[in-house]
């Protein structure tokens, strides 16, 4: 028998819950740091990258038998970097695990991780809308069912962990990867994400909260930008989504940032990773590395002198596992640890909560089987049941952002009947439905001989199924658009009885599309000719009757101003997902009355507006600044083809103590002759604060569901905790005084307002503090 068989029989007789730490005993430190680094089997090294500078950080010399020999910590996206047919990346996965089995003394498999931010990336897997939309449904319960079904997936495929989801809060909409964030608000962010969390967990997979912390706030909205950010925004903005996912979704990985804030990269930050996340919060999971963020504390920040540096910050600030491959956590940081620089129990501490994932996995128990479930049988990464999912999601992600009158009538819904013009630069184009990290525009889109793995049609594939007569004019790119083909738009429009105009964006990376990472906008204007093109095709409908009506696709909202006035309906999507393009039709026909919601603001102009409506006075609209930088559309709106009424508005008290709580109530009533769906919001006014505190936060939300003529009783439970913020001191308080808690269907309407007085003394809270606000709903 082998010393490697032996040991391996001997680990099977060990007690599961000693595995662990007879590991940590009997492992060299090659073996223990081996454990602590991914590697991407089919990463590039030339053409277009999935991860910045990957071309010059993914390559590694060894053979594959040298990198397992002592082991391997994980396997970075086996089905997620080139065009796959998933039974074989089931197959050469199988095969993988077996070698890294027996090749290593104590035949620890590699855990694996896949991005799955809009659905799996992986060829033929279901194209889910990207979070953003997720954020338009205010409906956490939809992204749970869609995160399970997302889990179910990758479960079969062996995968077992998901590097997602994003819980960076919206700072500035030029950032080009806003399209994979949830919205502007923290609550809704938190909210939102938690229950993605609890859908992907519930299958088995481990979720990964990123990107903590500060990354969507960068100057000037520039990707990798470093962030100007005191310590209160932080707590108070981007830090909320964290500890609500953590503490109500129980994610069991946290991925740091690229970014500084104020100097101090994330990934070097041990107060950050250590002392706030794991000793004030209690996290006992991994924290991972986003890719080649161990190396760019080097590379990119200049904080450390070499790779070997950049892996002693990262380690000792809490970073325990390097991704996607081994650059830093090899023999940099072992030359570290031999020289006395990095103390092995820091390597233990981290390999510790290694092999726990593990052991929670089943990657450390005698009965592991290398060969996924899908090998089982049949294959089928986008299944009715998923498609069905992501319908409902688009549709609910929809948001009726205008619909003037047409002709005495409101513009939408439109006859199923009568000739219909498609135009425009995304008419045509089934990539208008996916977000950057959909597997056809994340990958699919560097192999373009390869098919596209599943059946995304595009607006004009849909209207054609559902029009007799319909003229389709594609008007360049999102781009660039010549004058005739401008012309041709126009000419469509003209000869139609309603012109459908499709703008937006184009998704890809650092640079191969305008949303997307990596796509940072100088400004909010839609982009290249779409200005242009949709002045001259509204020119054209105003002369000739026709109606017109403007569906933007994108991953961030765009200045609108300039149309408002002049189209007969806008509705806005973001990249709603293989079933998207359908779900446009269901809402522009009346099949589905619109309920999305904005989780951003729309600008009215495209340089007034790069914040959001989360903001102190003095950033809002004043006398002594010449420039309105007010929304076009605020966050939280959102029309209907029915009506809705609150009515009968009910505060449970004047007072509430510092640590108490109130009831308030409103009736919702569908006053129109369609079904319908509204979302009830709350929103918190703390008029005078020890600090300058915003506007207006949202706090609560329902989403109610009425028949036409039916009602519901709304009832939000408001502990005194959620009035909390970050104080003088630095601690986060809740303070006695007068708050306004506004009951609306928006952030700029408000159908009642309940001015509360706060009673009792100043109050010091932490992460155990109340950070939900339930919200009941019973039917008259």
């Amino acid at each position: 028998m082998t010393s490697g068989a032996a040991e391996k029989q001997a680990l099977a007789r060990i007690p599961a819950q000693d595995v662990v730490e007879h590991l940590i005993r009997e492992m060299t430190l090659e073996e223990k740091l081996a454990q602590l680094v991914g590697v991407w089997v089919n990463a590039s090294t030339d053409g277009d990258s999935v991860a910045p500078l990957q071309n010059h950080m993914a390559g590694d010399s060894r053979t594959w038998d040298e990198v397992i020999a002592k082991g391997l910590g994980q396997i970075t996206r086996m089905y997620g970097t080139v065009p796959l047919e998933p039974s074989e990346g089931a197959r050469r996965l199988a095969a993988a695990q077996e070698q890294i089995v027996a090749a290593s003394r104590f035949g620890i498999p590699a855990q694996v991780h896949e991005e799955c931010l809009a659905g799996l990336a992986a060829w033929k897997a279901t194209a889910f809308p990207v979070p953003l939309a997720w954020g338009a449904t205010f409906n956490p319960e939809l992204v749970r069912l869609m995160a399970s079904r997302i889990g179910r997936s990758m479960r079969s495929l062996g995968v077992h962990q998901g590097l997602a989801p994003v819980l960076d809060v919206v700072r500035d909409l030029r950032w080009g990867r806003v399209e994979e964030t949830i919205g502007e608000d923290p609550y809704l962010v938190g909210t939102v994400a938690t229950a993605y969390v609890q859908g992907l967990e519930s299958t088995g997979i481990v979720a990964t909260l990123k990107h903590f912390v500060g990354y969507s706030a960068s100057r000037a909205g520039r990707n990798h930008a470093p962030v100007s950010m005191g310590p209160r925004e932080l707590a108070d903005v981007m830090l909320p989504p964290f500890e609500m996912a953590i503490r109500h979704g129980a994610p069991r990985s946290v991925m740091h940032a690229y970014t500084d804030v104020d100097g101090v990269p994330a990934a070097a930050n041990r107060a950050l990773l250590t002392g706030l996340l794991r000793e004030e919060w209690g996290f006992t999971g991994t924290v991972v590395a986003d890719y080649f963020g161990v190396a760019f504390l080097d590379v990119t920040h200049g904080v450390a002198g070499d790779s070997g540096d950049a892996a002693a910050l990262a380690l000792t600030a809490g970073v325990d596992v390097e991704l996607p491959t081994v650059n830093c956590f090899g023999g940099p940081l072992l030359a570290k640890v031999r020289e006395g620089v990095v103390d092995q129990t820091t390597v233990d501490e981290a390999l510790r909560r290694v092999l726990r994932q593990k052991a929670e996995l089943g990657l450390l128990s005698p009965d592991f089987r290398a060969e996924p479930p899908a090998l089982s049988g049949p294959v089928d990464l986008d299944p009715a049941e998923d498609r069905e999912v992501a319908r409902e999601l688009a549709a609910q992600s929809l948001v009726l952002l205008s619909n003037r009158s047409f002709k005495g009538q409101p513009a939408l819904p439109l006859a199923p009947s009568g000739p219909v013009a498609v135009v425009g630069p995304l008419a045509d184009d089934p990539f208008a439905m996916l977000g950057c990290y959909s597997f056809d525009a994340h990958v699919g889109a560097s192999h373009p001989d390869v098919p596209m793995g599943i059946s995304v049609p595009s607006v004009a594939a849909v209207a054609a199924g559902r029009y007799d007569s319909v003229a389709v004019s594609v008007t360049g790119n999102c781009e660039s658009a010549t004058g005739e083909q401008i012309a041709d738009a126009c000419a469509a429009a003209a000869s139609a009885d309603t012109c459908v105009i499709v703008v937006g964006d184009n998704a890809g990376l650092f640079g191969r599309g305008t949303s997307g990472e990596g796509n940072d906008a100088a400004g909010l204007q839609l982009p290249g000719d779409q200005h242009e093109m949709l002045d001259r095709i509204l020119a054209v409908c105003g002369e000739t009757g026709t109606r017109s009506v403007i569906v933007v696709l994108s991953g961030r909202p765009y200045a609108l101003g300039d149309f408002v006035d002049r189209a007969d309906a806008i509705v806005q999507g973001f990249f709603p997902g293989e079933e998207g393009a359908a779900a446009v039709w269901d809402v522009l026909t009346g099949v589905v009355n619109p309920s999305g919601k904005l989780p951003v603001s729309v600008p009215r102009s495209p340089g007034g507006q790069p914040g959001t409506y989360l903001h102190s006075k003095l950033a809002g609209a004043t006398e002594v600044s010449a420039l309105d930088p007010s929304p076009l559309f605020a966050f939280g709106h959102g029309l209907s083809y029915t009506t809705f009424d609150l009515s009968d508005h009910r505060c449970s008290a004047p007072t509430m103590s510092t640590e108490g709580t109130l009831t308030l109530s409103c009736r919702v009533t569908n006053t129109g002759s369609l079904p319908g769906a509204e979302i009830v919001q709350l929103y918190l006014e703390d008029p005078v604060g020890e600090v300058v505190r915003p506007v207006r936060e949202l706090i609560g939300y329902a989403r109610v569901e009425l028949d036409a003529g039916a009602s519901a009783v709304v009832e939000f439970e408001v502990h005194a905790d959620r009035t909390s913020f970050t104080g003088l001191d630095l601690e986060r308080v809740v303070t006695p005084g007068l708050v306004k808690l506004h009951v609306g269907t928006s952030s700029s309407h408000y159908a009642a307002t309940h001015e509360v007085i706060l009673d009792g003394v100043r109050r010091v809270v932490g992460f155990d503090r109340q950070m939900l606000t339930p919200a009941r709903v019973r039917m008259d």
